[in-house]
């Protein structure tokens, strides 16, 4: 790939972190954490209860949990953002909306990877696409749970980026 690239993600139990930071090493590519502005705590993502934040959040979506830190430095010389997260309830935690409605993505390619104990990607590009800025192009979500070398070389082959 000769692209700039950003690994970018939001990882609360640091399953998904994990990957990034292999992606991000594999790939000699730049890295930046999604950070809740209020972390979540166990309670906040037990999906058993109704009124845990989490499960309140994934129900309406107009939420859009606040990030804390400051802006991606040099955000306009990257070309690729690679944005990982963990499926909940078979989507994109609504940060992952935040964080993309945060930043002009126009001319930027956007590629969604995600890591889940037991679900797929569901519709999550549906519910991303409407966050991402007119003029950017929205790849495939992919499920990389247990990646390793191999597996990320076909994977960012079958890119063509």
């Amino acid at each position: 790939m000769n692209k700039k690239a950003i690994i970018a993600y939001f990882s609360v139990t640091g399953i998904t972190g994990r990957v990034a930071k292999f992606l991000a090493n594999f790939m000699e590519a730049d890295l930046y954490e999604i950070k809740p502005k209020q972390s979540y705590t166990k309670a906040d993502l037990n999906w058993h209860d109704k009124k845990s934040r989490s499960t309140v959040e994934m129900h309406d979506e107009a939420a859009r949990p606040e990030i804390e830190g400051g802006e991606i430095p040099k955000w306009e010389e990257y070309e690729v953002v690679f944005l990982g997260f963990p499926i909940w309830w078979y989507l994109a935690p609504r940060i992952i909306n935040t964080f993309l409605e945060s930043y002009d993505f126009s001319g930027k390619i956007i590629v969604p990877f995600c890591t889940s104990s037991g679900s797929d990607v569901g519709e999550t590009n549906k519910f991303l696409e409407p966050s991402c800025t007119p003029g950017s192009t929205l790849k495939p979500a992919r499920c990389l749970n247990k990646l390793d070398r191999k597996m990320a070389e076909r994977w960012l082959e079958s890119l063509k980026l």
